[in-house]
């Protein structure tokens, strides 16, 4: 529900108040309240429509509650509140299962309490309620219906009524609940238990003495003698292997470098490549041709390829005589072809155009369509809602109508079941009466079956044994249990296709001789298509022979002429534009050769000369280097001979000896 409970109440009591029987009905009155306060949700309106016509319709048995609570506890309410006690009386007698006693309690509550303890107080109690309230609700009802439908309900609720009203009255008259009396919490003892003994003191044990250590030899802190020596024996090694070393490059052979620098074989290697280029003793000459080529290999044809030229040419020859034919029967003008083709395309491209445009107006017609469409869908759903509103309009008369109905019909049911149970006692004596007369009859009928059955039994029996008795005869007679054979005869399962056994061996070996004759038959026939193969090849070949014949003919013409000259050259270019262009094309490359011819680099004699010079001058520094070092060699040993020099002097005399060399 969208609505509170309060605001439910309340609407109810409105539509109480503002409704007057005589000018208006009860349901134009609902109507126009709901929608003159706008309250469209459905389960409120439902709730609205049921309170207002229920009380409307049990106002009779209302007032007689509202005239008791006006004459004894409320003499000092306002009767303008009657309609608030109406709707809670009706909740309390009519709608209490249904809302149960939650919703109720909010009912309840949304209002004033003192209004409500007054007059729940007044109507619950039971007192009141089981003695003139029922005489006077039994006026207009019968005692069956007040029974049923609204003192048993309420007698139901009357616990938590009850209850609910003393809480109420509690809440009036401001009292509170007792509090709980705060107990004191559990204190926690140790337990009784016996102490233990206290450990005794255990005896300190001695501590044992440390023995004196021996102090550290002075020979820790001072260098080993080992150091010495060793040092020692490296320097007499080291002179030893300076000496030798000395011997060693004094003994080395005196013989000159011959190797020369990258620079001058570079340049030695320029000079040689561009003498040789000059010289044209070795050119390359092309290898001859083979022999074999010459030759004429004949070319193995196998029936693939003959039949594949054979159909070559013979298409050839079709085309020719095709041609030969068209040109014999006149060659037609193309130009009323042409002229169709026109205009049968203009014509597609026109019909195109008009497609497309039917295509434009179609897609607008659909659009207007659509247009309409919404509209009819707008105006269906307006006329939908329409008559969903009249449908609801008459489920409410109806679930009206009903509800009369039925109050009739419980009326009629009552007065039913009082005429019934008077007439209750002499309809049991009668249905007893003919149980009995039922049960006799049902005895003698079952004596008669049991006679019945007993009769077919033994009748049954008697005709089981006759039949027994044939079996056995029949089993008694003797059975031949030889078959003859007869090879004529077929075995007469009555089947078109039966025959006999002689008649089927008879089938076979005719069936055989028909096999080997159309076996030979068959071998013939391939003999004959391997003949005509190898004719048609034949032919095939011959023609192919012929063609290429003529071939060769022509192909020998053709040489012959052009030997003579006879075959026309190409026409010379006669246009001034490109004469000229070949002109510049044939100035462009005369220059460009000379260009070339230009930048080319003949060495001169003087060139030459400068060479060699420069060559023999390297050499004659290369020997006075090598003269050199040759005199420093034989000096140093000389004077290490002599034991003048010392090792260290000897050594950078080797080292300058080795710089010069380099």
């Amino acid at each position: 529900m969208s609505l509170s409970h309060g605001q439910l109440l309340v609407h109810c009591i409105r539509v109480l108040d503002s409704y007057n029987s005589d000018t208006q009905s009860v349901e134009e009155h609902v109507n126009k309240y709901l929608k003159n306060n706008q309250i469209y949700d459905d389960s409120d309106q439902t709730f609205i429509v049921e309170v207002f016509s229920e009380c409307v319709r049990y106002s009779n048995l209302m007032q007689v509650v509202l005239d008791g609570f006006y004459a004894k506890d409320g003499k000092k309410t306002l009767r303008s509140e009657q309609n608030l006690y109406t709707v809670v009386c009706y909740l309390a007698l009519f709608r209490l299962d249904e809302l149960g006693m939650a919703h109720f309690r909010k009912f309840v509550s949304s209002q004033d309490i003192n209004r409500m303890y007054r007059f729940l107080n007044f109507f619950l109690d039971e007192k009141n309620l089981l003695t003139w309230i029922q005489d006077g609700w039994e006026k207009y009802y019968e005692h069956v219906f007040v029974e049923t439908n609204m003192i048993s309900s309420i007698q139901r609720w009357m616990p938590e009524l009850q209850e609910m009203i003393g809480q109420m009255k509690d809440k009036i008259a401001n009292r509170l609940k007792p509090k709980r009396k705060n107990l004191p919490t559990t204190e926690m003892k140790p337990f009784n238990i016996t102490q233990p003994r206290p450990r005794s003191i255990p005896i300190p044990e001695p501590i044992p003495k440390l023995k004196k250590h021996k102090p550290v030899p002075k020979t820790l802190y001072s260098e080993p003698k080992e150091f010495s020596q060793i040092k020692k024996s490296k320097e007499s090694n080291r002179r030893i292997a300076e000496e030798r070393l000395m011997e060693a490059s004094g003994i080395k052979f005196a013989c000159a470098n011959p190797a020369k620098s990258e620079k001058t074989i570079e340049i030695l290697n320029n000079i040689v490549s561009e003498e040789e280029a000059k010289l044209e003793f070795e050119r390359h000459r092309a290898n001859p041709p083979p022999s074999f080529l010459s030759r004429e290999v004949p070319i193995k044809m196998n029936t693939a390829t003959i039949l594949r030229e054979g159909n070559l040419y013979r298409k050839k020859e079709a085309e020719e005589i095709k041609k030969w034919e068209n040109l014999e029967a006149g060659a037609k003008d193309a130009s009323d072809f042409l002229k169709w083709q026109t205009e049968m395309r203009q014509q597609d491209l026109e019909d195109e155009l008009a497609e497309i445009e039917r295509r434009r107006l179609q897609g607008k017609l659909s659009h207007e369509e659509a247009i309409l469409a919404r509209q009819d869908l707008i105006q269906e759903n307006k006329q939908k809602v329409k008559s969903m509103k009249e449908e609801t309009e008459k489920m409410m008369q109806d679930y009206l109508q009903k509800k009369f109905s039925e109050e009739k019909e419980m009326r009629q049911l009552v007065e039913d079941t009082m005429q019934g149970h008077k007439n209750a006692k002499e309809a049991t004596k009668k249905l007893r009466e003919y149980k009995r007369k039922i049960v006799q009859e049902v005895n003698e009928e079952s004596k008669e079956l049991m006679k019945q059955a007993l009769e077919e039994a033994e009748e049954e029996m008697r005709r089981r044994m006759e039949l027994i008795h044939q079996i056995r005869a029949m089993e008694a007679v003797p059975i031949i249990r030889q078959k003859f054979v007869d090879l004529t005869a077929t075995s007469g399962h009555g089947l078109l296709s039966e025959m006999s056994i002689a008649e089927l061996r008879e089938r076979l070996s005719l069936f055989r001789i028909a096999e080997k004759e159309t076996e030979e038959q068959r071998r013939d026939d391939i003999l004959a298509s391997k003949q005509a193969k190898d004719q048609m090849l034949l032919e095939t070949l011959e023609t192919i022979s012929k063609h290429r014949l003529e071939q060769t003919k022509s192909a020998a013409v053709r040489f012959e002429c052009k030997k003579k000259g006879l075959i026309p050259k190409k026409p010379e270019i006669k246009d001034s534009k490109l004469l000229e262009l070949e002109k510049k094309l044939e100035e462009r490359k005369a220059q460009r050769k000379r260009e070339q011819e230009k930048l080319k680099v003949v060495p001169s004699k003087q060139s030459v000369n400068q060479t060699r010079s420069l060559i023999n001058q390297k050499k004659a520094l290369e020997e006075s280097r090598w003269r050199e070092l040759e005199m420093t060699q034989e000096r140093a040993a000389r004077l290490m001979g002599d034991g003048v020099m010392k090792s260290q002097s000897a050594s950078r005399l080797a080292s300058a000896s080795a710089i010069l060399a380099s």
